[in-house]
């Protein structure tokens, strides 16, 4: 009997459960209001409201839903990693560790994953296997 990996199991419980806590919370509210989001959307580093929104909608729809696939896990936690040091350090740098704390635990969740990478429990592309270097 095959023994389950509960590193595994662990990382694909963290990216699953963080990507659709981002996309419900964030990601598909900017989406389904992008007109209106568009004249309440911060942009705190000057790129012009609609880059930010795009890359803001990046970042918390299509970044969260190949993390949920596994599908280029580790790059895919990158976006959302600087949205949320984005809003915690430019955009709400008075913010106490108590109204900062989803933005932080993001940035945990996130973080881990980035370093973590998928697990083994994850979509693979076709032709690919452990053998090509892939790690388990």
């Amino acid at each position: 009997m095959k023994r389950i990996d509960t590193n595994d199991l662990a990382l694909l419980f963290l990216r699953v459960s963080a990507s659709v806590l981002v996309l419900i919370v964030h990601g598909l509210p900017k989406l389904l209001h992008m007109h209106a989001q568009l004249s309440a959307i911060e942009d705190p580093l000057h790129l012009g409201t609609a880059f930010t929104l795009g890359f803001a909608i990046f970042a918390e729809v299509v970044c969260p839903l190949l993390m949920i696939a596994g599908l280029f896990t580790r790059l895919a936690a990158l976006p959302i990693l600087v949205v949320c040091v984005v809003a915690l350090a430019l955009v709400h740098p008075d913010w106490s560790i108590e109204q900062g704390q989803f933005a932080w635990l993001l940035l945990i969740a996130f973080g881990t994953v980035a370093i973590g990478g998928a697990g083994r429990y994850r979509v693979r592309w076709p032709g690919r296997s452990l053998a090509s270097g892939e790690a388990a």
